[in-house]
């Protein structure tokens, strides 16, 4: 195992350089515009699994690229699938970033770029075992990195459909969850679904003077307002009746911590009830990430005809996304004002799942990370969502599903300043390195 250890060390200079090459890419999967970059980024993650000997296969099932590597071990080891996405979230302002978002920057003791984290970072880790071992692995090793993670991974089912069989293995690992904290692994167990809604007010059919006809006629803006408003109790509860709640795991988060890590300013409270880890994994959670009107800047005063929303709707764990959209769909019209038109559709969705860590290999997972680590991994849940893992245990249910992770509290995903913590992207090298290998010894 230090044989092993040191031949990680020796590789990561090279993955270090090839992952920067990978995050200079501004494969935004959601922009039309930046269509060539999502290829040229799975080129570039199929070129490096070629040098390393593998049989590489690029598949686009109606949607942004996929890549399929595989690395074949000893006969009547166990396959092990390696899981990332090579698409990322755009950038928003980039005058917000300290760096641009597209020049990988180190400061400190992180690399600074959108997807250093999620998820190229976690494409790195592969690379970081799969060169330690020469392009040999110990055992049978699938790759597939994923174009289209960001955006709900819409052509995923066909790809499944058509190339699911190249997937099958023992051990389907998912580096694309979160750490407990900057030093400290863990195991997701459970995450959480999300489902999209698209909300359109009309009470116009054209604008109005505002100082003419306010007050008597309703803004197309007002009734979307209180629509909105109505999603969440006065303590910030989801007030959507029937929607799946349950208790998180008994794992305490600090408040103090929690304050830091979000950025919250002084003053501001949190909202729900439960505790802190039951808000963010096992129940569910809708926000507002976009509304169509006027900006300020362009502002004139009229009454506006028309509004839209769109709604992204975590769900917890045993709920389903066309269920949630059906409730909110059913709230939001319980709730329309003054008798306005409203328009409500279904966006994308995405199962959530739980996954079981059980048996010889899930212990053997917990001995690496923890050899790699120097401690013992958490078992913890993700509010986040990644809709492959509940797909993935549909096509193969006698997979062991390990979601592991580089990204970090302060990684700062979908954010501005996105990074990767360097140090423990080595270890995260290092314990799928020592994974694969003890999966091999038994």
């Amino acid at each position: 195992m230090n044989e092993l250890l040191a031949a990680v060390d020796r590789v990561l200079p090279s993955v270090r350089a090839d992952l920067e090459r990978l995050v200079a890419i501004p494969s935004i999967s959601s922009d039309p515009a930046h269509a060539d970059d999502v290829e040229a980024s799975a080129a570039f993650v199929a070129d490096r699994l070629r040098e390393l000997g593998g049989q590489v296969e690029i598949v686009s099932e109606g949607g942004r690229p996929a890549v399929i590597g595989r690395f074949d071990g000893p006969e009547g080891t166990p396959t092990v699938t390696l899981y990332a996405h090579h698409d990322v979230q755009p950038v928003g302002d980039p005058a917000q970033w300290t760096s641009g978002p597209f020049t990988p920057t180190e400061r400190g003791d992180r690399l600074f770029g959108r997807g250093a984290a999620d998820d190229k970072g976690g494409f790195g880790v592969h690379l970081a075992a799969l060169r330690a071992f020469d392009g040999k692995p110990p055992v049978n090793v699938v790759v597939f990195v994923e174009g289209e993670e960001e955006i709900g991974s819409p052509s995923l089912p066909a790809i499944f459909e058509r190339h699911g069989d190249k997937l099958a293995c023992d051990v389907f690992v998912i580096a694309d969850s979160g750490n407990w904290a900057q030093g400290e692994p863990a195991f997701t167990t459970t995450l959480r679904g999300m489902a999209e809604l698209y909300v359109e007010v009309s009470t116009l059919d054209h604008g109005l003077h505002s100082g003419q006809f306010g007050g008597l006629v309703p803004d197309a803006l007002l009734v979307l307002t209180r629509m909105l408003a109505s999603l969440h109790d006065t303590d910030g509860s989801v007030a959507v009746q029937g929607l799946v709640r349950a208790e998180g795991p008994a794992l305490d988060y600090p408040e103090d911590r929690l304050r830091a890590e979000a950025g919250m300013l002084d003053g501001v409270e949190f909202i729900g009830t439960g505790s802190a880890v039951s808000r963010m994994w096992t129940q569910p959670a809708i926000t507002v990430i976009g509304i169509d009107t006027v900006p300020v800047a362009k502002a004139s005063n009229t009454l506006l005809p028309s509004a839209r929303a769109k709604l992204s709707i975590r769900i917890a764990p045993g709920d389903k996304p066309e269920r949630a959209q059906a409730l909110v769909a059913e709230h939001l019209r319980a709730n329309i004002p003054f008798g306005a038109h409203v328009e409500i559709a279904p966006g994308e969705g995405g199962a959530a799942a739980e996954m079981v860590l059980e048996g010889r290999y899930a212990e053997i997972a917990q001995e690496a990370f923890t050899e790699a680590w120097g401690i013992a991994p958490v078992e913890m849940g993700m509010g986040g969502s990644i809709p492959l893992a509940g797909m993935f245990q549909k096509l193969h249910p006698g997979a062991l599903v390990l979601a592991s992770a580089v990204v970090d509290p302060d990684s700062r995903m979908h954010s501005t300043d996105e990074s990767l913590h360097l140090g423990d992207f080595e270890k995260a090298c290092k314990a799928e390195a020592l994974f694969l290998q003890r999966l091999a010894d038994g």
